[in-house]
C-alpha cells in the first residue's frame, strides 16, 4: 500500500478547540460538515533582505501562527467564501469565472489569487465549487505574511479538492525578467568567484558617491533613451542618481551573512545564539545604512529590543516601516516583552492602540498541512 501523503494528517477534531469550534462555525454557516481543513503558516524572514530578487536566497521561518481553511467541495460550479471574523463580509462567485479585481485588496482576493494560480498552472477549465470558511490568527500588518498564508492556504485548498497529490506538482521558479540586465548573482556566477570576493570587486569598479544618468551611460555606452527603455524600472523612471556602490555591498554581504547564518545553525557551536544575533545586527546596519529601507521608528525599536535582552534584532519584511525580528533566549522572554511593551509602546497613542497585534513572542512553526477528520 502506498503510504500516505506527508502533507496530510489524520486528528480527532474533537481534540483539537480551534478545528472544533471552526467546525461548528461551518455548520452554523453553511448547513453542513467539513471534508477536511487546510492550514497554512505565516513566516518571517529571519535574515537576508532585498537580495531575493537579485539571485540569492534568504533564511525564512515559519511561526506558530497561521490561517486555517474549513472546507467542503460542492456539486454546483459556485464558490462560497467566509470568514470567522466579521470584518470580513462573504463573498461568493463561478468557480469557472474568476475575475480579480486588482485595484482593491479585498480579503477574499488573496483566496482567488491562489485558486486562479492552481487553475492557470494547470490549464484546467472546469473547477468544482466549494463552501469554505477562513480563520486566521496571524496579526494583520504585522509583516507575518498573513496575506501570503491565504494565497497558499487556497492553493492547497484547491489541489485537494482536485485530488491532486503535492509531491506530484512541480514547482515553477519564475525569475524576475531584467531584459538584458544581469541580476547581481549571475554576475557573480560568470565570474566564478566567492561572495566574499564580489565585495571586493565592488570596492574596486564602483564608487560611494551616487551615479548620475549621465554617468551611467558613459559605463554602460549607452545613450540616455536606451537607459530608461532598457534598464529603468517604471518606479524609477524620475530617479536622477543611483547608490550603485551602496546597494551591491548590500546584497553581496547580506547573501554571505544568509550562507554564514545557515553554516553556524549546522555546525551549532558553544556560542551559536551569539554568532547568530551579530549576523542579524549586521543585516540590519547594512539595510540601514546601505540599502537605507530603515527608518527612524524600526531603528529605535531594534535598539530597545537589543537593550533589553535580544541577542540580535533587525528590521524584516521590505522595511521602511513594517516590523523587527528578534532574537531572544526563552528565560528572559518575560521581563524582554514587557521592557519593550514599556519602551516603545507605552505613552505612545498610536502605538499603544496596536500593541496587542504587534508585539508577541513565536518559536518555529511547521508547514503547510491538509487535516482530515480521523
Amino acid at each position: 500500500m502506498a503510504a500516505e501523503d506527508p502533507a496530510k494528517r489524520r486528528v480527532q477534531v474533537a481534540e483539537h478547540p480551534r478545528l472544533l469550534k471552526l467546525k461548528e462555525m461551518f455548520n452554523s454557516k453553511f448547513g453542513s460538515t467539513p471534508k477536511f481543513y487546510v492550514r497554512a503558516p505565516g513566516r518571517v524572514n529571519i535574515i537576508g533582505e532585498h537580495i531575493d530578487y537579485c539571485g540569492y536566497s534568504v533564511i525564512p521561518m515559519a511561526v506558530e501562527q497561521d490561517m486555517l481553511i474549513a472546507v467542503e467541495p460542492v456539486k454546483t460550479h459556485t464558490l462560497q467564501l467566509a470568514n470567522t471574523d466579521p470584518l470580513y463580509p462573504d463573498f461568493s462567485t463561478t468557480a469557472n469565472n474568476i475575475s480579480i479585481d486588482k485595484t482593491k485588496p479585498l480579503w477574499h482576493n488573496y483566496f482567488l489569487c491562489g485558486f486562479k494560480g492552481i487553475q492557470e498552472h494547470f490549464g484546467l477549465s472546469k473547477l468544482p465549487g466549494m463552501n469554505c470558511l477562513v480563520d486566521g490568527n496571524i496579526p494583520p500588518s504585522s509583516g507575518l505574511s498573513s496575506s501570503s498564508a491565504l494565497v497558499c492556504c487556497a492553493g492547497l485548498v484547491t489541489l485537494t479538492v482536485l485530488g491532486m497529490n503535492l509531491s506530484k506538482v512541480l514547482a515553477k521558479h519564475k525569475g524576475l525578467q531584467w531584459d538584458n540586465i544581469l541580476q547581481l548573482e549571475e554576475v557573480q556566477s560568470k565570474l566564478g568567484i566567492s561572495l566574499e570576493e564580489m565585495l571586493l570587486v565592488t570596492e574596486d569598479a564602483l564608487h560611494a558617491e551616487p551615479y548620475s544618468r549621465e554617468e551611467i551611460c558613459r559605463c554602460l555606452g549607452i545613450s540616455l533613451e536606451e537607459l530608461c527603455t532598457q534598464i529603468l524600472t517604471p518606479n524609477t523612471q524620475d530617479e536622477l542618481t543611483f547608490k550603485l556602490y551602496q546597494r551591491a555591498k548590500h546584497v553581496y554581504s547580506e547573501a554571505a551573512r544568509v550562507l554564514q547564518f545557515k553554516q553556524v545553525c549546522e555546525e551549532a557551536p558553544d556560542n551559536t545564539v551569539e554568532l547568530l544575533g551579530e549576523l542579524m545586527n549586521q543585516s540590519h546596519r547594512s539595510c540601514r545604512d546601505m540599502y537605507e529601507c530603515s527608518c527612524p521608528e524600526l531603528d529605535q525599536l531594534v535598539d530597545i529590543c537589543r537593550k533589553f535582552g535580544a541577542k540580535g534584532s533587525r528590521l524584516t519584511g521590505a522595511g521602511w516601516g513594517g516590523c523587527t525580528v528578534s532574537l531572544v533566549p526563552a528565560d528572559v522572554l518575560p521581563s524582554f516583552l514587557a521592557s519593550v511593551h514599556e519602551a516603545y509602546y507605552q505613552g505612545n497613542t498610536s502605538r499603544l492602540a496596536r500593541e496587542k497585534h504587534s508585539l508577541f513572542a513565536t518559536k518555529p512553526g511547521g508547514g503547510a498541512l491538509v487535516f482530515l477528520e480521523a
